[in-house]
């Protein structure tokens, strides 16, 4: 596979990416990976190229964009409370209309790429990229055919512009893995997605994982390479599923 450091043109200036390319010259699926708060880092792109080796055009945008290029956050942050404080400051400086705009962005990116089939296009994403990934469905339609959301937080609010509230426009194929005791998305908040989402009558699976949240990204102090290879199992299953050629 072939890999690269790229810049994406935002209506907020320029995006970092990493984007990895597969061997080969059929036109492939791909999947845009989002980052959980920790932000922008090797361990994500270490995970993205997982990905990509089962054939995956894949592209990581750096979300952090707005407020300075790779920024991140160690891991240890997560026992931190201070730390975390600034981190969940940061996040919730991100509008989900600027965050859309990234993905936007993304999405033409890969649209334009001649080796990508643009019907063949899912997201990934993690703590807050999981949030970001359901959003996604709903905004994108007709663009993002598959989208996983890996120990997400605020699927379920009580804002008039929660996410599951607009989860009708979905046409996804859709995937929600929750962690234990979660207070992101708490049990009564997944049951309330579920609901939702069977009413609709939207293609979906959500399952519950005897973890931290976390525990799928593998720098996380919480980190289970048990449960984070269950989800692997999943997600790979389901972009399988949507993009069986």
């Amino acid at each position: 596979m072939h890999t690269q450091e790229i810049d994406i043109a935002t209506p907020d200036g320029a995006m970092s990416a990493y984007e990895i390319v597969p061997d080969g010259g059929d036109r492939r699926p791909a999947i845009v990976f989002l980052m959980d708060g920790l932000g922008y880092r090797a361990a994500l792109k270490t995970m993205a190229e997982r990905l990509a080796g089962h054939g995956y055009h894949v592209l990581l945008p750096d979300l952090y964009h707005r407020v300075g290029r790779h920024l991140h956050f160690e891991p240890a942050v997560m026992t931190q409370l201070d730390k975390m404080g600034e981190m969940r400051k940061l996040i919730g400086g991100l509008t989900p209309e600027m965050l859309m705009s990234d993905v936007a962005a993304c999405l033409d990116l890969l649209g334009a790429r001649a080796n990508v089939d643009a019907t063949r296009v899912g997201a990934v994403g993690y703590c807050m990229g999981g949030r970001n990934a359901f959003i996604a469905a709903t905004r994108f339609p007709d663009r993002l055919h598959a989208t996983a959301s890996i120990h997400p937080g605020g699927l379920v609010t009580a804002d008039p512009a929660s996410p599951h509230l607009r989860a009708g426009a979905a046409q996804a194929r859709m995937y929600f893995a929750i962690a234990r005791d979660d207070i992101f998305c708490t049990r009564e908040q997944a049951d309330t997605l579920e609901q939702t989402l069977t009413a609709l009558g939207k293609r979906h699976r959500i399952e519950h994982y005897e973890a931290r949240h976390g525990w799928a990204v593998i720098d996380t102090p919480v980190y289970d390479a048990a449960q984070a290879e269950r989800h692997w199992e999943a997600i790979l299953a389901l972009f399988a599923a949507e993009f069986a050629a």
